[in-house]
């Protein structure tokens, strides 16, 4: 893989790109936190974790040639001849470095002065101080509030949460909550204009649960994804919940939106739980990929997708999502990807095994959920 340049014209080295990839996938902190420290754009993390995952395998294929895996090194070799006439061999290497890798080659112990240092790596000296700027205080409360609201009224769209918003001394234009209910994959669940219009590769799949009578465990699932308000940045909670108990199935919290996560959470759902006759999800591009529609057709479940805009037709989701935030998340400060992802874990078997359901006269879900298991079920 060759060094290839991002949108501001910086040019990064395959190491750096295994590198940021790597602690992506590791998902011990929040996409605000590797944005700061590696100074890159979330688009940017995110494909190169994507790259990663898709071209593992080459690692181990061990049918290729050598001739095949070799790149071809004559235009470097010229490139490298002919910059070194102008820059000198240091600068041109420095050069082929990010922002991120040539500000750790400063040495402020260094009799040279950093200001020269800065020179000779091709940037300003400001550069050298500069951090790029997480989500501000401001901007988190805000998306707090704006995330409660919606909990409380899922039908406001940005012009009314504005509204709603100065009504508790909180200013805040529609454009800029427009901007954060985006970031945090909010949507108001009413029709919107031109929502019918779809993509035209976009493959819509019927809404099979209009008229259905629920009446058993693993006849219908829903899966969907929700925002979690952390002290630097937030991340995503994807969730397989039985629709007759309750039940939780499986669950994931991510640092990225992606459709590998709702797959993730799907298959952990099927392993350990058998397969549902039908698997019902809102319109989300995480439930729209391939990657997602397939697992759900080759596990012989029928997929049936809510219209958009329809908040009835995913309540029960919406209901747990309130659960969560109200009863566990809005009573922390998550200062770390790895405490939500155990706390959060730990509130749901709370809410699976002893947590009263009042639809279920008191009985915790995955008690309904045993308890009405389709009997070829029971009996394996």
């Amino acid at each position: 893989m060759s060094a290839t340049y991002d949108a501001a014209g910086r040019n990064h080295s395959p190491q750096f790109k295994a590198k940021v990839a790597l602690a992506a996938l590791r998902e011990d902190k929040t996409m605000a936190e590797l944005c700061q420290q590696f100074e890159l754009h979330p688009n940017q993390i995110s494909d190169w974790k994507r790259q990663l995952l898709d071209h593992a395998s080459d690692i181990f294929d061990a049918g290729k040639s050598a001739s095949e895996i070799a790149p071809d090194l004559a235009p470097l070799h010229e490139k490298i001849g002919r910059q070194a006439l102008e820059f000198g061999f240091f600068k041109q290497r420095a050069h082929q470095s990010g922002i991120a890798e040539r500000r750790a080659m400063i040495d402020r112990s260094h009799p040279m002065t950093v200001t020269r240092q800065a020179q000779l790596l091709g940037m300003g000296r400001s550069t050298v101080y500069y951090l790029p700027r997480p989500p501000s205080a401001a901007d988190l409360a805000l998306m707090r509030a704006i995330d409660e609201l919606h909990l409380e009224y899922p039908f406001m769209g940005a012009r009314q949460l504005s509204r709603q918003l100065g009504r508790r001394g909180i200013k805040a234009g529609r454009l800029h909550v427009r901007t954060l209910m985006l970031k945090v994959g909010i949507e108001a669940l009413a029709p919107q204009p031109g929502s019918s219009k779809r993509h035209p590769q976009h493959k819509v799949y019927p809404y099979l649960l209009r008229n259905l009578a629920i009446t058993r465990s693993n006849q219908v699932w829903a899966l969907d994804t929700t925002y979690i308000p952390m002290a630097r940045g937030f991340v995503y909670l994807t969730a397989v919940i039985d629709v007759y108990s309750r039940c939780v199935l499986a669950h994931r919290v991510a640092i990225t939106l992606e459709a590998s996560n709702a797959a993730w959470v799907l298959r952990e759902a099927l392993e350990h739980y058998g397969t549902p006759e039908i698997v019902n999800t809102d319109q989300g591009s995480q439930f729209t990929a391939d990657e997602f529609v397939c697992l759900v057709k080759d596990s012989g479940a029928k997929l049936s997708m809510d219209g958009k805009g329809a908040w009835r037709d995913n309540v029960f989701v919406e209901r747990l999502w309130r659960s969560i935030k109200y009863e566990r998340v809005y009573l922390r400060a998550y200062d770390g990807v790895s405490y939500a992802r155990s706390d959060i874990a730990q509130y749901l078997e709370f809410y699976n095994r002893d947590r009263g359901h009042s639809s279920h006269e008191g009985q915790s879900p995955m008690q309904v959920y045993r308890a009405c298991l389709p009997t070829l079920l029971k009996a394996a």
